[in-house]
């Protein structure tokens, strides 16, 4: 079989972790990157061989596939172009950071005959995993989710909106798509917000109920300070309890008298236990393997549209109800 030849749109710190993976890859081969700083995108070009594209164009005439990894709100656009282009595609979350961008891609990606997939690498998670599996042998009740930042100084790009599309959409959105990976589509949301420290909504307290019956609540702050673990989700079920650490480790709890066992992915390399790796795997079994994407066009547009309602219920302080399914 030939090898797939891919292309990298974004040599940032993302960019740097999917080239690194995709070259252990021995059904892969990274023939062209590009980036508006050279100096980045010659960096991975020198530790793949790959070619530095001159543009976006130059590249995807060179591959089978293409990664978009620029900044939030480039995505559309080079999505857009890739697909129509018919190349396969990874990219990078968010999908979209408006509603109708979100809808845009969803149709083409469905109209078109390649693999699309979308960087929520959470689903690929062990810790994320394991969850999943557990609770498939009980009922949950309701959860807590929360996903705070310290700040968003550092990279200087995480406080402008016009780059990230707005604080939900950097890395919140995340547990938006990992609330739907565990409990199934939600029904209705109710979310308020305040700004506090930069010029846009920073901090968020949302309420979702789900199709399922579950509801959970969910907390993200912007300037919260980085006090570990800043990423975790309790879940609540019959005299059960389940509590996540990160990427860190799964606590679990069973019975009336406290005892708990922990499983710890620790020993595990950072691009296993984020699931980076995981999620490049299956990507590349996609094309070769000629099926869907295990995290669709779908999946990053419902995780756009939860993100898109939190932003209106604050706005209105309406309820955002969904149509089921």
């Amino acid at each position: 079989m030939d090898r797939i030849k891919v292309g990298i749109i974004g040599a940032g710190y993302i960019g740097g972790v999917h080239a690194s993976l995709l070259a252990r890859d021995e059904r892969v081969i990274i023939s062209a990157v590009h980036d508006i700083d050279i100096e980045r995108a010659d960096k991975i070009a020198r530790s793949t061989g790959a070619l530095v594209a001159k543009d976006a164009a130059q590249l995807m005439d060179r591959v089978d596939a293409v990664y978009v990894a620029t900044p939030n709100t480039m995505h559309t656009a080079l999505a857009i172009a890739a697909i129509d282009a018919g190349k396969h595609v990874f990219c990078e979350k968010p999908m979209a950071t408006t509603l109708s961008d979100a809808k845009a891609i969803l149709g083409r990606a469905q109209a078109g005959t390649r693999v699309f997939q979308v960087g929520h690498n959470r689903r690929f998670a062990p810790v994320y995993t394991t969850l999943r599996e557990k609770l498939g042998e009980t009922n949950p009740h309701s959860a807590h989710v929360k996903m705070n930042r310290g700040e968003l100084i550092n990279p200087a790009w995480v406080a402008h909106p016009e780059i990230t599309g707005g604080f939900l959409y950097e890395t919140t959105i995340h547990m938006f798509d990992m609330l739907r990976f565990l409990f199934g589509e939600v029904k209705h949301l109710d979310a308020v917000g305040s700004s506090h420290e930069y010029p846009e909504t920073d901090d968020f307290s949302v309420l979702l109920t789900f199709e399922s019956g579950v509801h959970a609540t969910l907390a993200s702050s912007a300037d919260a300070s980085w006090l570990f673990p800043f990423e975790r989700v309790e879940i609540f079920c019959h005299h059960r309890t389940f509590a996540t650490r990160e990427m860190e480790s799964l606590i679990m709890s069973e019975g009336l008298d406290g005892k708990h066992t922990t499983i710890s992915m620790q020993q595990l390399a950072k691009e296993e236990k984020w699931g980076y790796a995981q999620e490049d795997r299956s990507f590349v079994d996609a094309i070769v393997e000629g099926k869907s994407a295990e995290v669709t066009a779908l999946d990053g547009y419902k995780s756009v549209e939860l993100v898109y309602a939190c932003y209106r219920s604050i706005r209105s302080g309406e309820r955002i109800r969904f149509s089921a399914g």
